[in-house]
């Protein structure tokens, strides 16, 4: 029904590490069975953004496997059957209550300050009435026949609940009037026809599992494990809106998120591992997984800390040699898309540049494109100072020049920000008139064009020193 979002994204991820903890099989399966609120592509998204975030199903609509299909609107003959069979036992039956019917039941609860639910009219209908409605040709739906006496069942999280609804709901519609099943009985039967050994889910669904049960019983199948997970709310304990900036993952794949960065917060604020501190990868999520240690308090997500967590992940990116390697060619096509239209010298896309860029600046940026901002636009674009303009700062302009060039001839080894600022300071030494402060505005008018940005010395280190002499030179001879 959508894109795929971090709420959707934690509860996939405690199912991939669940299975590959156990050694077992991670199951994507598309519910699409309310066809009024399928949006066309979402299956496909919502697959190709588990990939993206390096947790590929086993089986799949796209991967296929021994169980499928795994789209249920392309299993509607096997839920038609069931519904069949329930309703052949006695345990379903044909409703033909209309739509009309049911409102004004909804509308005189809600009068009286009652949660609306069906009164079960049609569960009393004897078997001549019901063959009666079908030769007019009436409108039905089957409804499952809830009965007191719920069993208590075990939950990996929560521990013993048991909820008898039969006391509180009517019975449920378990496959609609155009022959679709509704949740309830889809995935009870999808996951007694798949295998499925264990659900991990929302805990938005603890209070149905009752109902599931009883519909396990009802067919005379044992049920597979559940665990229910504790809400994912935003870092105010209210809910996560998908309106509250845009959590979806194809939103934040755009940003310039990085999976790992993703995977890594909706962990960090939950619970369910023997560890707890930031930048932990998928491997480690699965080494360090307890279902045991998942609590059934709330998890509080707080978005503001994610360009941090992301900042982590892209030093450990860029300290990969083959990661690096693919940032490196990441970053030659961001700097083509922002900086095309000016004058980009070849020797600043060069891979050796580029590669030195992001091996200094790592641990300074949060997001690839932090390097194609106004602010580092010096490193991709050489200025076109005169020396006039520098000569209107100082006089001494080519003597400091001259100065600044043999630094960087003498320095063969790379140097730090706050070593280079001492030999500055020693440089300014040997000028006659020009003070620090006026070296350092020539600097960086001769190093970047502009008047503001990096310290000078910062520039210059991530400049690196041929890059300094040759902008130096060209400011000089101009």
């Amino acid at each position: 029904t959508g894109l795929l979002h971090l709420g959707g994204l934690r509860t996939a991820l405690y199912n991939y590490v669940f299975a590959r903890k156990h050694r077992g099989t991670f199951v994507l399966r598309l519910e699409d069975t309310d066809q009024s609120r399928v949006v066309p592509g979402a299956a496909e998204g919502i697959e190709a953004m588990l990939e993206w975030a390096g947790m590929a199903p086993d089986e799949s609509p796209r991967r296929g496997g021994a169980f499928g299909p795994y789209q249920q609107s392309r299993r509607l003959e096997l839920y038609q059957r069931a519904s069949e069979e329930l309703v052949e036992k006695g345990a379903a039956y044909r409703c033909f209550c209309t739509p009309q019917r049911l409102e004004l039941l909804r509308r005189e609860a809600l009068r009286h300050q009652q949660t609306p639910r069906y009164d079960n009219r049609c569960r009393h209908l004897t078997p001549k009435e019901v063959s009666e409605k079908l030769s007019q040709g009436l409108d039905w739906v089957v409804r499952f026949r809830l009965e007191r006496g719920a069993e208590p069942f075990q939950d990996l999280v929560y521990g013993w609940s048991r909820h008898e609804v039969a006391d509180v709901e009517g019975d449920p519609v378990i496959l609609k009037g155009d022959g679709f099943p509704t949740y309830h009985l889809a995935n009870v039967v999808d996951d007694h026809c798949m295998g499925i050994s264990h659900v991990l889910r929302g805990t938005e669904w603890l209070a149905s599992t009752s109902k599931h049960l009883l519909l396990y019983r009802a067919f005379g199948w044992d049920p597979p494990q559940f665990a229910h997970l504790p809400l994912l709310l935003g870092k105010d304990g209210g809910k996560l809106s998908k309106r509250q900036g845009d959590i979806s993952l194809e939103h934040l794949a755009r940003e310039g998120y990085l999976p790992q960065a993703l995977l890594d917060i909706v962990t960090h604020c939950g619970s369910g591992f023997t560890e707890n501190q930031m930048g932990r990868t998928l491997e480690e999520l699965i080494l360090q997984f307890e279902i045991g240690r998942i609590t059934t308090h709330s998890a509080l997500l707080d978005l503001e800390k994610l360009p941090e967590f992301n900042r982590i992940h892209l030093s450990r990116h860029i300290e990969n040699e083959g990661l690096r390697q693919k940032l490196i060619r990441e970053l030659q096509l961001l700097v083509e898309q922002v900086y095309g239209d000016q004058h980009v010298d070849k020797e600043v896309l060069e891979k050796s540049y580029v590669e030195r860029v992001l091996l200094l600046r790592k641990g300074h940026i949060s997001f690839l494109k932090d390097l194609v901002s106004c602010d580092y636009s010096y490193l991709w674009v050489r200025p076109s100072v005169s020396r006039e303009q520098l000569r209107a700062i100082s006089a001494e302009v080519d003597e400091i020049g001259k100065l600044v060039i043999g630094l960087m001839m003498r320095q063969a080894a790379v140097w730090t920000v706050e070593e280079l600022n001492k030999d500055l300071k020693s440089l300014q030494k040997q000028s006659r008139e020009t003070k620090y402060s006026s070296m350092m505005k020539l600097l960086r008018l001769a190093l970047s064009g502009k008047q503001h940005g990096p310290s000078v010395a910062e520039m210059m280190v991530t400049l690196g020193p041929s890059e300094v002499c040759e902008r130096m030179h060209r400011a000089l001879s101009s």
